[in-house]
Parts: structure tokens; C-alpha cells; sequence
């Protein structure tokens, strides 16, 4: 009988480690690259030019985490500016000279200074709003993104405004460089994206925040 007791114990406890365990979630970690994205716009019709950068480093806060918020806040990219990638060398040329260089340093940064989730809706993406202290021109304002997650790709985009940085010099140099192709237009706000592979290992069903 005594022996039997004991079975029943150690059955029990084995159970009771195995639902422990269940509730731990995910192991995340930011994998590969993190592609910083843009589009900029011309004539009165708001016609949009979008392009990259080439030269991204991404300096992750933890190797990897239980929830967003671990591996993302108080992760920072610094954006070599001379490195812009339209697919149009031209226009590349151009926005380096008259656009990047009017202004104060040849590089952007973007740190991500807080995250909050949406509430989960049953199979669809994850969404919600990561904020980011984005300094340019020597100017550093807070931007909130829209992000959503879903097959392991973390993406968020955002609007800037040119003048909100102090570089309305910079707007009217490339303004007047492009005078004929923008037809006298460009606009001063700007989409801004990023984005990033984010693997999750270890799942079970608690939802990633």
C-alpha cells in the first residue's frame, strides 16, 4: 500500500512540473539584419519615392527574452546616412548632397524607448505601438510606430516630420536640386519603417506580449 502511495506522489509531482513548465511561454531572439525603410514625397499629387539604407547597426538590449519588451527596449540603431539606396543612383548621389549632408552629422539613431501590445485577436497578427527617441540633425524627438508580428517577422512604420528636426535647410536644398523632376514640391513629412526577423522557440500557448 505504501507503495502505491508513493507511485501516486511522484505520478502527481511529475504532472505538477509538466504544467509548470507549460506556462513559461516563448523564448524570443531578434535574429539577422534589421532593414530600415523610408519614403519620402514629391509634386502636389504627394507621389511617393521609397527606398533603404544599406549601412544599419543594430545594437540589441539582450541576446533574447520572455516577451517583446526584454529583447526590444533599449535597443538602438545607428543609420549611416551617405549609405541611402533608392535604387536610383542619381537620385542617390543627390540626396546625399543635398539632403544628408545640409545637415548637422552624416548619421541617424533610433533608440526604442517602450512598447505596448494590443489586445491579441485569436488568429491574427500580433499589433500594437513601439515609440522610438529618433535623434537627427542634432534634434531628438519621440515617434510612436505601429507594429504588427506575425510568421516571425516584426515590422513597424511611422511618420516623421522634416521640420520637427530643425532641417527645413536641408528640405529646400534638395527642393530646389529636384526643382523640375518635383515640380516644385517636396513634402516634409516621411514615412519611416523597420523591420527584423524575431524568433520564437520554446512556445507553448501564452500569448507574446
Amino acid at each position: 500500500m505504501k507503495k502505491v502511495i508513493l507511485v501516486i506522489v511522484m505520478v502527481l509531482g511529475f504532472t505538477s512540473s509538466v504544467s509548470a513548465s507549460s506556462k513559461s511561454g516563448c523564448v524570443l531572439a531578434q535574429k539577422g539584419k534589421v532593414t530600415v525603410g523610408w519614403t519620402a514625397y514629391k509634386t502636389a499629387s504627394k507621389i511617393g519615392v521609397s527606398g533603404t539604407f544599406d549601412k544599419v547597426d543594430f545594437k540589441a538590449v539582450a541576446k533574447d527574452g520572455k516577451n517583446f519588451r526584454e529583447i526590444l527596449v533599449g535597443s538602438s540603431v545607428n543609420i549611416d546616412t551617405s549609405s541611402v539606396n533608392s535604387k536610383n543612383t542619381v537620385r542617390d548621389v543627390k540626396l546625399v548632397k543635398f539632403f544628408f549632408k545640409q545637415m548637422k552629422a552624416n548619421t541617424m539613431n533610433a533608440k526604442i524607448t517602450d512598447i505596448k501590445a494590443d489586445k491579441k485577436l485569436k488568429g491574427k497578427a500580433r499589433t500594437g505601438v513601439v515609440t522610438l527617441d529618433v535623434t537627427m540633425n542634432g534634434v531628438t524627438k519621440s515617434v510612436p510606430m505601429k507594429y504588427s508580428y506575425d510568421s516571425g517577422v516584426f515590422s513597424a512604420k511611422g511618420n516623421i516630420d522634416i521640420f520637427d528636426f530643425s532641417a527645413s535647410k536641408a528640405l529646400s536644398s534638395i527642393n530646389k536640386a529636384c526643382f523640375d523632376l518635383h515640380k516644385g514640391k517636396t513634402w516634409n513629412d516621411v514615412s519611416i519603417a523597420f523591420s527584423t526577423n524575431i524568433e520564437a522557440s520554446l512556445c507553448n500557448i501564452e500569448p507574446l506580449k
